[in-house]
């Protein structure tokens, strides 16, 4: 099981960290673990993805701004956000893709709002 924390409202400018906990057994050495994110009317879409080989990719409009990163114990992956802007508004989870289909079901997330 994975669980979302960290959200909040905060201002254009600011930082917050997400962090996704894992539990029951689960833990973050997957070939990928991911972060992504859904705005209101708009479908889900990935923000981040650490490899298990180190690799961390990031979507363009995040790119500079997000930092993916994974605890020593590989149960909690952390998304550092910095920079906010009013478009980063949305519902963040975190997941384990696997070729077609994710490894985890969709929790609830956490919310981040970012207005003035």
């Amino acid at each position: 099981q994975l669980d979302e924390s960290g959200g909040g409202l905060v201002q254009p400018g600011d930082s917050l960290t997400l962090a996704c906990t894992a539990s029951g057994g689960a833990s973050f050495t997957y070939i990928i673990q991911a972060w992504y994110r859904q705005a209101p009317g708009k479908q889900r879409e990935l923000v981040a993805s650490v490899h298990n080989d180190g690799l961390i990719t990031y979507i363009d409009s995040v790119r500079g701004r997000f930092t993916a990163a994974i605890d020593d114990n590989r149960r909690t992956m952390y998304l550092q956000m910095n920079d906010l802007l009013p478009d980063d508004t949305a519902v963040y989870d975190c997941n384990a893709p696997y070729e077609d289909y994710y490894l985890f079901p969709w929790g609830q997330g956490t919310q981040v709002t970012v207005s003035s």
